[in-house]
């Protein structure tokens, strides 16, 4: 099945509702840790698996870098994990989660076909929501100023423009573009848009194209309209720039909108509404990826743990969460409602064509470091966008080559 199969089918609510337990469904006497990001979703699974008691969960945004040394201990820092198709990659390659088909087969009866997510026939995670990359803006700004939302960064050039005349923000734009995953992250999405191939048949790398300078001089051009911290500013800082009403726009993740409605942090309750993300070019997908947030089960840990770890987990994952939730995510649980927030997320996979699943690949892995350790240097003015691809691909193959990726 692929991504953008599993992500509309749980959009449009296709999945069997099951009746809602009270509170959990039993009691857990075994400890149980969690390690996941930090975003609201999250905090909405984790507080409902805690209703059963002995749960420790961790959300931290870094969960991506804690994650493999973790699991890799004996025993495991951790018995559950949050995981995306892009950060499960690292625990699969060393072979730190385990197999979950018998605890599904006994404990998953409310699971839909589309959350197990299945590695070489053997399910390896249990997906709970969907989450991409999409516009986000003040429908009340544009409104105001008489604009249209725009389909192509093209025009969200023009776009920022007229907002950062007429003054009525901090900066037009935002962007999830700190140093690191996150800049990385942003050029995948642009350099996908504009058609490009990360490696080729042989995993020897191919960013340093055409569509790798495009990508990056349309994100240099970007960065005229927002803060100039833009290399600090990652997914909870465009957050809080959007709720603070510093920002009318931005590509951000669905898992945020939200937060745009929380009266308790928000200046801006109402007055965000999502579209797809913008195309890189005409013809072109829109310029994102596609993505799937769930857990995992650690394999260093014992049979007990695991089944305790998993019987939490699926108390987690509930009608009744989602119930209680239901505008946190885009939920793959039955009882979900979408709302208008979702509404971009629906529009970025149903595009003809529509943008791919992010590559969950060693290759990708690899790729993704190599792209957030060199790409600053082209936002800095220390390299011009050739001499910035070609030190990626650099890293990248010295990366591989100790990978035994290429020779």
């Amino acid at each position: 099945m692929t991504l953008r199969t599993l992500m509309m089918a749980g959009m449009v609510s296709l999945l069997p509702v099951s009746a809602a337990q009270a509170d959990c469904a039993f009691e857990n006497e075994t400890p149980v840790k969690v390690l996941s990001a930090g975003f609201e979703a999250w905090k909405a699974v984790t507080d409902a698996m805690a209703e059963c008691g002995n749960v420790d969960a961790e959300l931290d945004q870094e969960f991506r870098t804690k994650q493999p040394a973790a699991f890799a201990a004996n025993p495991s820092l951790y018995h559950i994990g949050g995981v995306a198709n892009g950060t499960i990659t690292p625990l699969l390659n060393e072979g730190t989660i385990r197999p979950l088909d018998d605890l599904v087969a006994e404990y998953g009866e409310n699971l839909a076909p589309n959350q197990l997510i299945k590695v070489d026939g053997q399910t390896m995670a249990i997906a709970m929501m969907v989450n991409t990359q999409h516009l986000m803006y003040r429908q009340d700004i544009f409104d105001e100023l008489g604009l249209e939302v725009p389909t192509t960064w093209d025009e969200a050039l023009e776009v920022a423009a007229q907002i950062e005349e007429a003054d009525v923000v901090d900066y037009p734009l935002g962007a999830t573009m700190k140093s690191g995953w996150n800049l990385a992250q942003d050029f995948n999405n642009m350099f996908l848009g504009y058609g490009g191939q990360f490696t080729d048949a042989e995993s020897m790398p191919t960013v340093n194209t055409e569509a790798g300078v495009n990508a990056l001089e349309m994100m240099k051009a970007l960065t005229e309209y927002m803060d100039p911290e833009y290399l600090v500013s990652d997914s909870t800082y465009v957050q809080q720039q959007f709720q603070q009403g510093k920002i009318a726009m931005a590509n951000l993740w669905a898992s945020r909108g939200a937060a745009m409605d929380d009266e308790a942090e928000s200046q801006v309750v109402g007055k965000v509404n999502a579209a797809a993300a913008p195309l890189a070019m005409e013809g072109g997908a829109p310029a994102t990826t596609l993505w799937w947030d769930g857990i995992v089960i650690a394999r260093n840990i014992s049979d007990e743990q695991a089944q305790a770890a998993f019987r939490v987990a699926m108390e987690g994952l509930d009608t009744e969460m989602v119930k209680a939730n239901n505008d946190a995510a885009i939920w793959l649980i039955s009882g979900y409602q979408p709302n208008r927030l979702a509404e971009g997320a629906i529009a970025t996979a149903s595009a003809e064509p529509a943008p791919p699943s992010y590559p969950s690949t060693s290759q990708m892995g690899l790729m993704h470091t190599a792209l957030g350790n060199e790409l600053p240097a082209f936002f800095t003015g220390e390299r011009d966008a050739e001499a910035t691809l070609a030190a990626v691909e650099d890293a990248y193959i010295t990366a591989a080559q100790e990978a035994g990726l290429i020779e």
